[in-house]
C-alpha cells in the first residue's frame, strides 16, 4: 500500500513537473522568441493588467524590452504571444493581411462584440463593413450632415453645464454627450423613451471591456457580460421593431436595414446587431476620453490654451454673424487646434496594442512563429521614442508645427495604420475640434478635484476630472 502511494505520488509529481516544463518551453519547428511564459494557465496576466502612469510606457513592456530585446514571447490569458515593439516591423506587419496572418481580437473581445463583430472580419468582408461604417463617419457624411448635429449637441450640453449650480464631471458628462449624439445618428434612440438604460448598461460594460477574463461574479469581466446582455437587448428591440414596421428613422439602422435585406446580403439581423452594438460603444467611450484629456490638459498648460483661443476667435472674428455654427471650411483651417489634438492622441495611446492571429508557421526578425500563436503589436512605443520626438513625455503641440496632421505615418499610428486605418478618425477629430472650438471661445472653468489619469493598459480616470465651469460673459 506504501509503496503504491508512493509511485502513484512520483507520477504525479512526474506528469505536472511535465505539464509545467511544457508550459514554459512551447513546441516550435524552429527558434522561439526569448521571454517567459509565466505560471501555468494564467501566464503572465496579472502583470500585463498592472496599473501604470500615463506618461510611461507599460512597465510590463519596458522590463521585458531591457531583458529580452523588441520581440519576446509571453501568455496572456491563455493566450500564447509575441510581442513586437520594433516600429518599422509593426509598421510592416500592419500593412500585411492575408491567408497567413489576420487581425484578431482576443476570445474575451469577440465574446463581448460578438464573434461575427465588425473588427474581426477580414478580406472582402472587412472592406465592405468599413465601406458601410463610412457612411457614418467619414468626411462627406460629416460635412453634409452630421457637422451640424455635433455643432447643436455641444453647444447644448456646454451650457447646460455651465448652468448646473455644482461642478461637472467631465468624464462623465462628456460620455453622456457624445453617447446621445452617437446613439441618435445611429438609432434614433433616446434614453428618456426606454426603461432600460443604455447609456447606464455601457458604463457597467466599458469597466470590464479590458479586464482580466474571468466570468465570476466580482470580477469587472463578469458585469462587462451582463452590461452587454441588457444593451444588445434594448438595440435588439428597437432593430426588429423598425424592421417590422419599416418606418424609417432617418439614422444608420436605416442604411442597415436596406444592407440586411438585400439579396445575398452579406449582413443577417445577429450581425447587424453586433455591428451597431461595437459603434455605439466606440463612438462615446474614445471621443470621451480624449475630451476629457483635453480639458485636463488645456487647464494645466495656459500657453496651448491661450493659441487656441486666438485662432477660434479669429474664426469668429471672420464670421458675418458670430453665433453661425461652425462650418467645414473652418473645421479645416483650425491647423493649431488639430496639433493639439495629434498631441493628446500621441500621449494618450487610446488603443494600447493590437493583435494578428499567425496561421501558419512564419518568420520574424530571425525567430520561427507558430502556427495558432498571436503577435501583439505595441503601436504607442515609436509615441515615446526620444528618437523621434524631443522630450517624448511631455505635451508640446507646437513639435506637429510643419507636419503632416490628417494621416498616419511611420512614426504616428494613434489612429491606426496600414490595411485597418480608423474608420473613426474624422469622427473623433470633427467632435474633438468642436468641443474645442465652444470651450475656449465660450467658457472658462477651474479643476475642483480629480483629474488623475492611469493605464490598465486602458485609459483610467478614477476620480473623475470634475469642474466648475462659467460662460464668460457672466464672470
Amino acid at each position: 500500500m506504501y509503496v503504491a502511494a508512493v509511485l502513484l505520488v512520483t507520477l504525479l509529481v512526474v506528469k505536472i513537473s511535465h505539464w509545467v516544463y511544457t508550459w514554459a518551453n512551447p513546441k516550435c519547428n524552429g527558434k522561439l522568441p526569448p521571454g517567459s511564459m509565466g505560471l501555468p494557465i494564467i501566464g503572465e496576466t496579472i502583470q500585463f493588467f498592472t496599473p501604470y502612469s500615463l506618461y510611461e510606457t507599460q512597465p510590463f513592456i519596458k522590463k521585458r524590452m531591457a531583458r529580452y530585446g523588441s520581440v519576446f514571447r509571453t501568455n496572456i490569458a491563455g493566450q500564447k504571444v509575441i510581442v513586437s515593439t520594433d516600429p518599422v516591423t509593426n509598421y510592416s506587419i500592419m500593412n500585411t493581411e492575408n491567408e497567413s496572418l489576420l487581425f484578431w481580437c482576443t476570445d474575451g473581445l469577440s465574446h463581448i462584440f460578438g464573434n461575427q463583430n465588425f473588427l474581426s472580419q477580414h478580406g472582402s468582408v472587412h472592406k465592405y463593413l468599413r465601406s458601410l461604417v463610412l457612411h457614418l463617419t467619414g468626411r462627406e457624411i460629416l460635412r453634409q450632415k452630421f457637422l451640424h448635429e455635433i455643432d447643436q449637441t455641444t453647444r447644448s450640453h456646454l451650457h447646460s453645464w455651465a448652468s448646473s449650480p455644482g461642478t461637472v464631471n467631465v468624464r462623465d458628462a462628456c460620455a453622456e454627450m457624445i453617447f446621445e449624439s452617437s446613439a441618435k445618428k445611429l438609432i434614433s434612440y433616446d434614453e428618456s423613451k426606454y426603461s432600460k438604460k443604455l447609456r447606464q448598461n455601457y458604463r457597467a460594460f466599458k469597466l470590464g471591456i479590458v479586464s482580466f477574463p474571468m466570468y465570476f461574479p466580482g470580477f469587472a469581466f463578469y458585469e462587462c457580460i451582463k452590461g452587454r446582455k441588457h444593451i444588445r437587448k434594448v438595440i435588439e428591440d428597437i432593430y426588429q421593431e423598425r424592421k417590422a414596421t419599416k418606418v424609417p428613422g432617418h439614422d444608420f439602422l436605416d442604411r442597415v436595414l436596406e444592407e440586411v435585406e438585400k439579396e445575398n446580403a452579406v449582413l443577417n439581423d445577429s450581425n447587424a446587431i453586433d455591428l451597431l452594438f461595437v459603434l455605439l460603444f466606440a463612438a462615446f467611450e474614445t471621443v470621451s476620453q480624449s475630451i476629457t484629456l483635453i480639458t485636463k490638459h488645456l487647464t494645466d498648460h495656459p500657453q496651448v490654451l491661450a493659441e487656441l483661443t486666438e485662432e477660434h476667435e479669429g474664426i469668429i472674428s471672420r464670421r458675418e454673424d458670430e453665433n453661425s455654427e461652425v462650418t467645414w471650411e473652418e473645421y479645416k483651417s483650425m491647423t493649431f487646434t488639430h496639433m493639439v489634438i495629434n498631441e493628446i492622441v500621441r500621449l494618450a495611446n487610446i488603443i494600447p496594442v493590437t493583435f494578428r492571429k499567425v496561421l501558419k508557421d512564419m518568420e520574424l526578425d530571425g525567430y520561427t512563429i507558430p502556427a495558432g500563436w498571436v503577435i501583439m503589436m505595441v503601436l504607442p512605443l515609436v509615441h515615446f521614442d526620444a528618437d523621434k520626438y524631443e522630450d517624448p513625455l511631455a505635451f508640446n503641440p507646437w513639435r506637429w508645427k510643419g507636419k503632416e496632421l490628417h494621416t498616419g505615418t511611420k512614426t504616428f499610428m494613434g489612429f491606426g495604420g496600414g490595411v485597418r486605418p480608423c474608420a473613426g478618425a474624422d469622427f473623433a477629430k470633427v467632435h474633438l475640434a468642436v468641443y474645442i472650438h465652444y470651450l475656449v471661445t465660450k467658457y472658462r472653468w477651474s479643476v475642483v478635484k480629480g483629474g488623475e489619469v492611469f493605464k490598465q493598459p486602458a485609459l483610467k480616470f478614477p476620480n473623475g476630472l470634475h469642474v466648475k465651469i462659467a460662460e464668460k460673459h457672466k464672470i
